[in-house]
């Protein structure tokens, strides 16, 4: 949340959510759509006030059940990296491509001009690099 946003002690109790509200953000984080903090940063308001609305409205407290309210989803975090996933492999596919391009250019080229533009060092080295050799010394 940005400073600008963000409201004053004064602002933040002097505001009232509705109880329809409420019931519909604890629904939202019994479905695990949202998490505790995130509606505290959200709408600015405060753990407690949260689990307050959690104690009064969940639907599985008054069936008995007991929920990890904070605890991220599972299957959200599964969607997530499914989700970055397939864009690094979207990412490799077009840099794969890329360089199957440039590799067909340096060959059309090397085609057109007779010139070894890869620079493949499997010949001799040239003089001035590679190790120096000893001559034997006749006597």
């Amino acid at each position: 949340m940005k400073e600008f946003e963000k409201l004053s002690i004064q602002e933040r109790a002097n505001r009232k959510f509705s109880d329809d509200f409420k019931r519909k953000k604890v629904s939202e984080l019994e479905r695990n759509l949202v998490t505790v903090s995130e509606l505290c940063r959200e709408y600015q308001v405060s753990g407690t006030s949260v689990y307050r609305w959690i104690y009064l409205y969940s639907k599985m407290k008054k069936k008995g059940l007991k929920q990890v309210v904070e605890a991220k989803s599972d299957s959200r975090k599964l969607i997530q990296m499914k989700e970055q996933i397939k864009e690094l492999q979207r990412i490799i596919g077009e840099k794969q491509v890329l360089l199957e391009f440039k590799d067909k250019m340096i060959e059309i080229a090397e085609e057109a001009y007779g010139v070894d533009i890869k620079k493949k060092f499997s010949g001799e080295p040239f003089s001035g690099t590679g190790p120096i050799k000893k001559e034997p010394k006749s006597k």
